[in-house]
């Protein structure tokens, strides 16, 4: 046996539409009571009824004072042509880089300055380099004037036999 509801399943009850001729009578019900809502306008002249309208047009408290507005909301800026600075020489500028490939220039441009100076025997480590040099130099000349006196000296027991 199955258990479904049926054909006619659903909800149960009618669906229920109302008339254009009560839509009609409800709206002419509605805009007498709006009518009757709103005071009337005295001779007596007191005022008082004119100051509360007034007063509700205003806002009350701190919420007068304070603009609102949506702090995100994008601002047009609107620009003409004639109106924008444009020189020549902005033109034929180059792009402007990013931090890395600026920092990668100056990195290299530091490093051929350092290198110039190096050659030049101004930096520390050039001054101690040329100094280990010279040292060396001596060191060979002393070891190559000893070598030759060493040579004399065979050469000389060799004729001396």
């Amino acid at each position: 046996m199955a258990r479904g509801r049926g054909r006619g399943g659903g909800k149960p009850g009618r669906r229920s539409f109302t008339s254009r001729d009560q839509l009609e009578q409800e709206g002419k019900d509605l805009t007498a009571e709006r009518k009757t809502d709103m005071p009337e306008s005295d001779s007596d002249g007191s005022g008082s009824e004119s100051e509360e309208e007034e007063d509700t047009g205003k806002k009350k408290g701190v919420a007068g004072l304070i603009e609102i507005s949506n702090p995100n909301a994008p601002t047009k800026k609107n620009t003409k042509a004639k109106d924008l600075d444009i020189n020549d020489e902005e033109l034929d500028d180059k792009p402007q880089l990013s931090r890395r490939e600026r920092e990668e220039i100056e990195k290299e441009r530091a490093q051929a300055k350092y290198w110039k100076m190096h050659e030049a025997g101004k930096t520390p480590q050039a001054k101690m380099d040329l100094d280990r040099l010279t040292l060396i130099k001596q060191q060979r000349a002393d070891a190559a004037k000893k070598s030759e006196e060493e040579k004399l000296a065979r050469e000389a027991a060799k004729t001396n036999k």
